[in-house]
């Protein structure tokens, strides 16, 4: 199956390389960088990949700095909304699937405090949710062959483009400089392996899993501050994590108090996905954080 990957070099992209090489390499993978493709040039955008052929475009690729996003409204909607319109549109004329990756922040104004189902209504409350639901719904409508992927709290070998690291490498270098830590303890979420949404990607391409909406994460829940607890204690750090409320730690964008994904829908279709805690100390392992 020949893949064309967007965002190659993100944590994401990286980890589903690593992992489908690790695999044997059962996907033909493309990778198209913003080296090669600058993703705002929309006419560069047809010229560049009109011609290639492929089974599936994956799009990890997106704008994904939350708080810049929530002053940079316009970019935010040409990116993660009118990009991904234009690469369904692209995937469709090629009748390849479009995989696109979405986020647990089109959550977070909702009442319902139980993990969410993909039926569930959406309701983003700062702007970066807001483009992405839009490009959910803008791939759907321009091919009918669409995966999307809704992913939470990642963690991975690259580190997040654009953000210095991700937050476990971010606790863990505050954590070994400052003893202390201070983390949020009011935000619920599902921390992510980007290898394992690797391997579901490349299970669920080589199943050919029904077109739709995917929860994509790690199984269990936790607030941020379970997570820094989790990951200076796994860590072996001398530091103590202690719990704030949101309102200590104020954010340009605001962040969802619920957005825990369930992933039963998935488990379904290629087996249970493993707990976040175990994902969490190969990580650590992986990275030289443990022994």
């Amino acid at each position: 199956m020949k893949i064309l990957l967007l965002g190659p070099n993100g944590q994401l992209g990286t980890d589903l390389i690593r992992v489908n090489e690790a695999a044997g390499a059962p996907l033909d993978i493309l990778a198209v960088d913003r080296a090669r493709l600058e993703l705002t040039d929309f006419d560069r955008v047809r010229e560049v990949l009109g011609p290639l052929e492929f089974d599936a475009l994956v799009n990890c690729s997106s704008y994904h700095k939350t708080d810049e996003v929530e002053a940079n409204a316009q970019t935010g909607v040409t990116i993660n909304a009118h990009l991904v319109a234009l690469l369904a549109e692209i995937a469709a004329a090629k009748k390849a699937r479009f995989v696109h990756v979405s986020t647990d922040y089109v959550f977070g104004g909702q009442d319902k405090r139980a993990p969410l189902e993909e039926t569930d209504a959406r309701a983003p409350v700062n702007v970066y949710g807001a483009t992405k639901a839009m490009g959910e719904d803008l791939a759907r409508l321009a091919c009918d062959d669409t995966l999307v992927l809704r992913v939470a709290s990642l963690f991975g070998v690259a580190g997040a483009s654009g953000k210095g690291g991700n937050f476990v490498e971010t606790m863990l270098r505050f954590g070994r400089e400052r003893g202390k830590l201070k983390v949020v303890a009011d935000q619920h979420m599902s921390p992510t392996s980007t290898k394992d949404i690797a391997r579901a990607i490349v299970a669920m391409l080589g199943q050919g899993v029904s077109p739709g909406i995917w929860h994509v994460v790690n199984s269990d829940a936790a607030t941020w501050h379970e997570f820094a607890a989790e990951i200076i204690a796994r860590a072996g750090v001398a530091a103590d994590v202690e719990p704030i409320p949101s309102s200590e730690f104020p954010t340009p964008a605001r962040r969802p108090a619920y957005s825990v994904l369930s992933n039963a829908k998935l488990a379904s279709a290629i087996g249970v996905q493993r707990p976040w805690r175990e994902a969490l100390d190969e990580y650590l392992r992986e990275k030289g954080h443990v022994g």
